[in-house]
């Protein structure tokens, strides 16, 4: 497929950025389009905010953040490969955007390329979803977000009911959904009753900042990232009409982002709803957050330890742990490289194809130490439950 056909070239010059900085490193679409050959990174903005509810302009973020990152200096890294693929603007309709969206993100995901997109409004995650349709693979979906973004039946796709959109769709290829730092005032009773009956995982703001380690394993599990800067509190990220003064701090975001780049498993990240209104946006400060977070993923992206269970069983510790009267029995795993944890869930043989990426669930040593004190570790009941 010919990627060219979606994007805007970009007017960088290697000039603009000083030696050993990403932008005198990553390989921008200018007068020709990149090489993809040996890409391990591909970055792209859309323009794209009619969708946005009350936030008309996100649309301009993707060239208001480049500056910024681009000034950033890379990381140690024995080899990168980074391309700047440019903009998607905005199509004829809202569905000739999503339709670019999901092409681009599914091509790229069949060469192993990680995404990395710049919105744009968040709506722009369920044109995400769709390519992993195209790929016909079940995800993992995480969300960091201020609320679930459910709407109601009747909204159309936009900022705030894409999600529904993405629980209803058929055929449906969303395994498990996870929202990281909601806010408890933002959700009405019926929307968190939902997501328990779906076995989905939803993490108060406060009870992830309490321990922002425990975000981890559930990063780490995920095929798909989406962030909305909203999720962070004003006083870091003022850039967006809907924020609020509770949130994240921005060292928080950061520390999120690069869990995300560390994760064998996700292959594409958006960030959303950064709208770079002068205005708002004192000093460019959200501009310049969002740069520092995709710094991170990326510094966690380099930093991958390709650890993930196998057969080699010199690259990992085994642990079994009997509960419930000797009914169950949970498998652990522990990396002899990185002594992260993955737990076995047991799945009917007969949906192996289908769900062969998901009976091995990251986890922590809390999960752990909960099992051997006979109790079932709360990830592993909700895995086994949507295996069944």
């Amino acid at each position: 497929m010919d990627l060219s056909i979606y994007f805007e070239s970009l007017d960088f010059t290697d000039e603009a950025f000083l030696p050993n900085t990403l932008g005198n490193s990553v390989h921008f679409h200018k007068n020709s389009f990149p090489d993809l050959t040996e890409t391990q990174i591909a970055i792209i903005g859309v323009n794209e905010d009619r969708q946005a509810i009350q936030n008309k302009g996100c649309a301009d973020a993707p060239d208001a953040i480049r500056p910024y990152l681009y000034k950033l200096f890379k990381g140690n890294y024995p080899f990168m490969s980074i391309a700047d693929l440019g903009n998607i603007r905005a199509g004829h309709t809202i569905e000739d955007t999503y339709f670019a969206v999901s092409s681009v993100v599914s091509e790229l995901a069949k060469n192993k390329i990680v995404t990395i997109i710049i919105g744009g409004s968040q709506d722009l995650v369920y044109a995400n979803y769709l390519a992993y349709q195209k790929l016909e693979q079940t995800i993992n979906l995480v969300s960091v977000d201020n609320c679930f973004d459910l709407g109601t039946d009747e909204m159309p796709v936009n900022s705030q009911s894409y999600m529904s959109k993405i629980i209803l769709h058929q055929p449906n290829y969303l395994f498990n959904f996870s929202n990281i730092g909601y806010q408890t005032y933002f959700v009405e009773q019926k929307s968190l009753d939902l997501m328990s009956k779906l076995f989905f995982d939803a993490y108060r703001l406060g009870q992830v900042r309490a321990n922002m380690e425990e975000v981890e394993p559930i990063v780490r599990n995920a095929d798909v990232v989406s962030f909305d800067i909203s999720a962070i509190r004003q006083s870091d990220a003022p850039a967006n009409n809907n924020a609020t003064p509770n949130g994240f701090y921005g060292e928080e975001a950061c520390q999120i982002t690069r869990y995300a780049g560390l994760s064998d498993k996700l292959s594409s990240i958006g960030f959303y709803e950064i709208n770079p209104d002068k205005n708002r946006d004192r000093n460019n400060q959200t501009a310049h957050l969002v740069a520092q977070m995709i710094w991170y993923f990326i510094d966690g992206f380099y930093n991958r330890k390709k650890d993930f269970p196998t057969n080699d069983s010199t690259e990992y510790l085994k642990y079994r742990v009997l509960l419930k009267e000797n009914k169950y029995e949970i498998v652990f795993y522990k990396s002899n490289k990185s002594d992260k944890w993955w737990m076995a869930v047991p799945y009917p043989t007969n949906k192996k194809l289908k769900y062969e990426r998901h009976h091995l669930v990251p986890c922590s040593y809390k999960d752990y130490q909960t099992a051997c004190n006979d109790e079932m570790p709360d990830r592993w009941w909700e895995t086994y439950q949507k295996l069944s």
